[in-house]
């Protein structure tokens, strides 16, 4: 499985009614587009205080590395980052992305905590 995890810094003045109608479009994908196992999005209420701008965020959960390949160019993700475009602020680090592979859950090679 491969998560998928997108922070964004969304416009100040974007309206509520907007961001939920990215939100809403990026769950669809789930629906049209093969291989997609979950996704879960919202915005940041982290009291740490290390937010750096990002307002708002999403998981995305894929079967492997082929479903995220076919989700990339795939049409239905392109009309979601329209929705995305509408809310982001201009600046050029308004989106963090990064991705890792979860192969087995209940065993972590580097990060295991007992």
């Amino acid at each position: 499985m491969i998560r998928h995890i997108v922070l964004m810094k969304c416009q100040a003045d974007a309206s509520q009614k907007d961001i939920q109608a990215m939100f809403a479009a990026l769950a669809a994908l789930e629906e049209s587009i093969p291989g997609i196992l979950a996704f879960e999005g919202g915005a940041n209420n982290s009291p740490e205080g290390l937010f750096r701008g990002y307002t708002h965020g999403f998981t995305m959960d894929f079967a492997d590395e082929q479903a995220r390949a076919v989700y990339l160019p795939h049409p239905e993700h392109k009309k979601a980052q329209e929705f995305m475009r509408k809310v982001l602020d201009p600046s050029p680090d308004n989106v963090l992305v990064i991705d890792f592979p979860i192969e087995d859950t209940d065993t972590y090679d580097v990060y295991q905590t007992s």
